[in-house]
């Protein structure tokens, strides 16, 4: 298997299923999985072509994020097979709803309960983020390095996801944000979110529900680009696994100050 190979699976998928519907979606075919969070016929159709293109590649266990929501027990593979496929077919559905460009889709390999490559493409605008375990993070040909954040954490500029924090979170994040030079709440999409920690747009994030299709490929990118990705505890994520809270950040240091004030 091609690094690219996966790659050029994801386009296929975006240009034949997703950017048709983009801005043309009719009200039959968006619909509520759970209370608020939306799904499309595109997500699904994209879901079914990655899948298939996939197995492909590699025949191992597809866990993709609608058909989890089918079969919630999906998700064990990522610890009990030796290989399996993480797909998020549509990262931002809500973005993609409502015609904005903060959408993606996404894709990884996982190893013996570890990630070892990931894929992120953004539709609108064509771009694609690669990464292998210990060859790299790549923007198309550019490879990516993260330069360290800034010492003083007033100089820091990061986002929260506060939508599925408890209310003590919430004013923890609230009395911090005057600490730092800005505090948003994140592009509603992973793969938004993690390229911007790479190329140094922000220089943290902190999340509170885990999901592998959503941080999957977005932890390896940012590692592999020199960044730190880690659970609130110090260890490393690892996609299978039930806990919450992860903070992502441009390098331990600034990962250290930013876990100080908000968690």
């Amino acid at each position: 298997m091609k690094i690219d190979d996966v790659t050029e699976i994801l386009r296929e998928a975006a240009e034949t299923v997703v950017m048709p519907r983009f801005g043309a979606l009719a009200a039959g075919e968006v619909s509520e999985k759970t209370p608020g969070e939306l799904v499309t016929v595109a997500d699904r159709e994209a879901e079914a072509l990655i899948s298939r293109r996939l197995r492909d590649l590699l025949d191992a266990p597809v866990v993709g994020e609608e058909a989890t929501a089918a079969d919630p027990t999906l998700p064990r593979a990522l610890n009990e097979s030796p290989a399996a496929w993480v797909v998020d077919p549509i990262d931002g559905t809500g973005n993609f709803v409502a015609g904005r460009p903060g959408f993606a889709v996404m894709a990884a390999l996982v190893r013996d309960g570890e990630t070892v490559a990931g894929w992120i493409l953004r539709p609108v605008d064509g771009t694609a983020y690669v990464a292998e375990r210990g060859s790299g993070a790549w923007r198309g040909g550019t490879r990516l390095r993260r330069a360290p954040a800034p010492a003083d954490p007033a100089a820091l500029r990061g986002d929260v996801l506060t939508r599925f924090l408890d209310e003590p979170a919430r004013a923890r994040v609230a009395a911090a944000a005057p600490r730092f030079a800005s505090l948003g709440r994140g592009a509603s999409c992973a793969g938004v979110d993690y390229p911007r920690l790479a190329e140094g747009e922000r220089d943290f994030v902190l999340y509170r529900r885990i999901l592998p299709w959503d941080h999957a490929p977005g932890t390896l990118l940012l590692d592999e680009a020199g960044g730190h990705a880690r659970r609130l505890d110090g260890s490393r994520y690892r996609p299978g696994e039930d806990r919450s809270g992860l903070l992502a950040a441009a390098d331990p240091d600034s990962w250290e100050r930013a876990r100080a004030l908000l968690a």
